[in-house]
Formats: C-alpha cells, structure tokens, sequence
C-alpha cells in the first residue's frame, strides 16, 4: 500500500514516524512539503531508523505526481492552532493551502482515500469533500483523538484498561463536542455504575481543554493524532470494518461532522446513526450548527 503525507510538520511527521515503528501494511511512504529540503530531511531520518523498526518500506520526498498510484493521501498541512486560537479560527488561512493541493492531486489519476488530519477537521474534511467530489473517501479524523483522551482519562481515574472502556466523543472536534454518556459502557455495565454526573461533567471539561492545556506547555499536539491517524490507516488497509469516531459527511446537513463509522478498504462503508437521549440531541445539534455556521464563512 502506498501512502502520501501532506505536510511534514508536528502532525505529519509524527503520524510518518509511528507508520515506521508499528506494523501495518504500508510499503511505500511519500512525503511532499512546500520546503522540498525539509522533507527530503524528514525522508533521509526516517530511512536511518528502518535497520531497527519492524516495517519494511520505501520512504522518499516526493511531489504531486507521486498521488497517481497511492492508496491513500493524508493531509496534514496548514497553519498551526497558536496559543489562544480556537480550531475554527483557521479556517480561511487553511482553506487557501487546501485548494491548492487538492487542485494538484485532482491534476493526477489518485482514486485513493482522504484521510484529512489538518483543523478544523471538520471543515476541512467539507472542503476536501467539495474539491474532490467523493465524500465515501474523505474521512477526516474527527474524534478519535478525543475519544482516545476519555478512554485514558476514565481509564485513570478508575483504575481499569482503557481497552475495556467503550465510550465515545462525537460532534465538532473542538468546543462544542459531546460525550456519548447514555450508550457508555465499561466491559458490560453502563458508566453511571462508576461514575456520578458530577465526575461525568468533569471528565468531559477535561477532555474538551486537553489541546489547549497541550499546547499551552509545548506548543503543539502530535503524538495522540500521530498514533490515532495510524490506527484509522490499518483500520482500512486491513479492511477491519472497525467502528470510529470519524469526521464523516451528514447529507441532512451538508457538513462533515464525528459520527461512529464503520470503514474498510472502500472508506465509509457505513455511518452508524445514534438513537440519542433529549439532551444528547440538543448538544448533538448545537455542533451541528456550528460547523455549518463556519462552513458558510468561508471566503471561497
């Protein structure tokens, strides 16, 4: 499987890095950044580690004629998230990258997946949708980073594998985000068995301002969105039909939004529908309403 990223910055190289280090099918790496040094360098490292990793790949800077036979392009570039921005703040700085790049990949004969990293996620998943045309294949990674940060949080705080907590974010992968409580569960009994609204509410403050408190002490995240970009990866290379909380298209409407979907080696082979408590429906609509809000605004 031949896999391009685009942009090798914080998330870019940190997602190129964990392909290396873990197994999985990917047997060609491309990079292409717009400083064409940058990614031979990020190339030549990567390489120097192959010795001693467990993949067996062929990694090199590359360009956009490089997307003709891939299998898959992640999108990584754009403008960081600074100290005090919000995700939505992006927007119309990373609109102007994203039309330039998928007007290059559109240049060539790339059937593959979109897997868009690059925030807001969700808006710019709607804007690789639009560009490119084939919504089954633009997957963004919406919330399986938050989701990832609630399993290790309740996981904490409880004591217990995070690989036995079943729970969810869904919605805008930003402030507005939800957390499935009513469908929670920790191996076969439902959260409030262990957990009491108040710790609930916590927990959800705590995972929504989990970038923030990130970026405030490092600058950036990467490592969390590294290792959940390789996960969505295997999921279709290995045509898991896995259920995740993935920025995927909601034709009623017409933006991209996290719902739990099930993909394979097609892309979205099915979104699954949420039977929704009272109050869960009102937080669900609020992200809603807001992705479309900054939908609109885009100065196209």
């Amino acid at each position: 499987m031949k896999v391009i990223v685009i942009g090798c910055g914080n998330v870019g190289m940190s997602y190129a890095y964990t392909l290396v280090n873990h197994p999985n099918r990917v047997s060609k790496l491309v990079l292409i950044d717009k400083n064409v040094e940058k990614a031979k360098g990020e190339a030549l490292d990567l390489n120097h580690a192959l010795p001693f990793s467990s993949s067996k790949m062929e990694i090199k800077a590359g360009d956009y004629s490089d997307c003709n036979d891939a299998d898959l392009i992640c999108i990584c570039a754009g403008r960081n998230q600074e100290i005090g921005e919000t995700r939505l703040d992006l927007i119309n700085k990373n609109y102007v990258v994203f039309k330039d790049i998928i007007t290059q990949i559109n240049k060539t004969k790339f059937n593959g997946i979109y897997l868009v990293a690059t925030n807001p996620v969700d808006v710019m998943s709607y804007i690789t949708y639009k560009l490119s045309k084939n919504e089954k294949k633009v997957i963004g990674s919406g919330t399986t980073l938050d989701t990832a940060r609630l399993k290790y949080l309740i996981g904490e705080k409880l004591k217990i594998s995070s690989r036995n907590i079943h729970a969810y974010v869904l919605g805008e992968h930003g402030d507005s985000e939800m957390i499935l409580w009513s469908k929670a569960t920790i191996g076969v009994k439902y959260i409030d068995k262990f957990l009491n609204k108040d710790e609930m509410r916590k927990l959800e403050i705590e995972v929504r301002d989990s970038a923030y408190d990130i970026i405030n002490k490092k600058g950036n995240t990467c490592y969390g969105i590294g290792v959940c970009l390789l996960r969505i990866t295997n999921s279709i290379f290995n045509n898991e039909n896995s259920i995740l909380t993935l920025s995927v298209y909601d034709e009623e409407n017409d933006i991209y939004i996290s719902k739990p979907a099930i993909v394979n080696l097609d892309g979205v082979r099915e979104i699954i529908e949420i039977d929704f408590n009272d109050e869960e429906k009102i937080k669900f609509k609020k992200s809603c309403d807001i992705i479309k809000s900054e939908i609109n605004k885009i100065k196209y």
